[in-house]
Formats: structure tokens, C-alpha cells, sequence
């Protein structure tokens, strides 16, 4: 079975002109055509645990969602959009002392023969934040030998020698890094998607458009699987 899968850090969905356009951003998550997507950085309302302006503008998608509060009251954090059935999904907590709260979400998902497990994520800005997040996020994975597994998201690591990547490559083999921020002139490959086994990854790319550059401050990345 082909599976389409992306990730798009939206940031808040504010663009590169300072608006704040919810409809704008579904737009390009819509023109992705996938049928798993990651997105970072998506506003809530402050009652709501799903993202129902992004629901809204949207057809079609089930939503796994993991907000935060942000110490400055803003509420955002990842969202899994699948048009796949939800088998299960579960909240990894990424915290890191008294750094910005960060999470992971794991979704099971249907498919006509192996399960897909997609876990997604935004990584801190800091080292020392993100060896131990993605120690935590390996450690979850530690028995993965009964689904295809992609780990996607809004990594923040631009060390290519770093050990977060290092280790990341180690266990599910080697991502293709593709520049992806800032979006206007990219030079940093932030935004990456891993499969296990690495053989399900068919192709990987980011997507770029005039509109897309300025809906947020990052580009999109696509990869087509072979599941089962």
C-alpha cells in the first residue's frame, strides 16, 4: 500500500507578512495531497483541546492533538492529521527541566496488512534538550519490529555531526536532509521524516511555491511509503 506522509511546522499560522490566516495554512496542507500529516507549532483556542480552526478549514482528516501552554499563555503544540484509521495513540512527554514544554504523539495506524506507527514531534532549541528528547523518543521505539515506523517532525538540529542525529541515523538509518528554513532562502535542514524499515521510504522532498513561502516560516517535507 503507498502512504503519503508530511510534516509542516505552521508557526501559529502567521506568515512571512505578519498575518495570522488559518485558511491560508490549510490551503497548503489540503495542496499536500498526504494521507498522514505532522504539523508544529498549531494554535489552540484556550478552551479546546483539538485544533477546530484547522478543522474546520479542513476535509476529510482525523486529528490527534498534544497542546501546550507556553509560559506567555500561548497554547500550541503537534498535531497528527490522518485520513487513515486510529488504531490508538499515546502522548510521549519530551520536558526537559525548566525549558518549554515539548511533547511527541504516537499513532497507530490502520492499514490492509502491516500496522503504521507514526510518531511526531518539535524538538527544543537547545543541545542539552534535544539529546535528551531524542534519547527519550528512541527509547520508546526500542521494540519496534512489528510496524513500519516513521518519526517526523520540526527537529530544530542543525549539527550534522551532532549526536541527536547521529543517533537517529544509527537507529533507523539515514534521513535525506533538505534545507527547509527559513522558507523565504532556505539553508537548514530542520524539518526531516524517518521510516523503519528504511526500505518503506520511496521518495522524500520538501515543497516550495510563492504561497508557500510566505504562509509560514518553514517548508513542507513529502515522503512516499511502501507499507505492507
Amino acid at each position: 500500500m503507498k502512504v503519503r506522509v508530511a510534516s509542516y511546522n505552521v508557526h501559529g499560522f502567521v506568515g512571512a507578512d505578519g498575518v495570522r490566516d488559518v485558511r491560508r495554512a490549510a490551503a497548503v496542507v489540503t495542496s499536500l495531497q498526504a494521507d498522514v500529516i505532522a504539523l508544529q507549532e498549531v494554535g489552540f483556542a484556550e478552551s479546546e483541546d483539538e485544533p477546530g480552526e484547522l478543522l474546520a478549514a479542513l476535509t476529510g482528516y482525523t486529528a490527534v492533538a498534544a497542546p501546550i501552554q507556553r509560559r506567555d499563555g500561548f497554547r500550541h503544540g503537534n498535531v497528527v492529521l490522518t485520513r487513515l484509521p486510529v488504531m490508538r495513540s499515546t502522548r510521549i512527554c519530551l520536558d526537559f527541566e525548566a525549558h518549554e514544554p515539548r511533547t511527541a504523539i504516537e499513532v497507530w495506524l490502520q492499514t490492509p496488512g502491516t500496522p503504521l506507527r507514526v510518531i511526531a514531534t518539535h524538538l527544543g532549541l537547545r543541545p542539552v534538550e534535544r539529546r535528551h528528547q531524542v534519547r527519550t523518543i528512541l527509547s520508546h521505539v526500542a521494540d519496534d519490529e512489528n510496524a513500519v515506523t516513521v518519526l517526523l517532525g520540526d527537529f530544530n538540529e542543525w549539527f550534522l555531526i551532532g549526536r541527536p542525529l547521529r543517533w537517529l541515523h544509527r537507529r533507523f538509518g539515514r534521513s535525506e536532509g533538505v534545507a527547509t528554513f527559513p522558507a523565504s532562502r532556505p539553508l537548514f535542514a530542520l524539518d526531516r521524516i524517518w521510516v523503519h524499515p528504511p526500505s518503506s521510504l520511496r521518495a522524500f522532498r520538501a515543497i516550495t511555491s510563492a504561497e508557500i513561502r510566505v504562509t509560514s516560516d518553514h517548508l513542507p517535507v513529502v515522503a512516499e511509503l511502501e507499507v505492507g
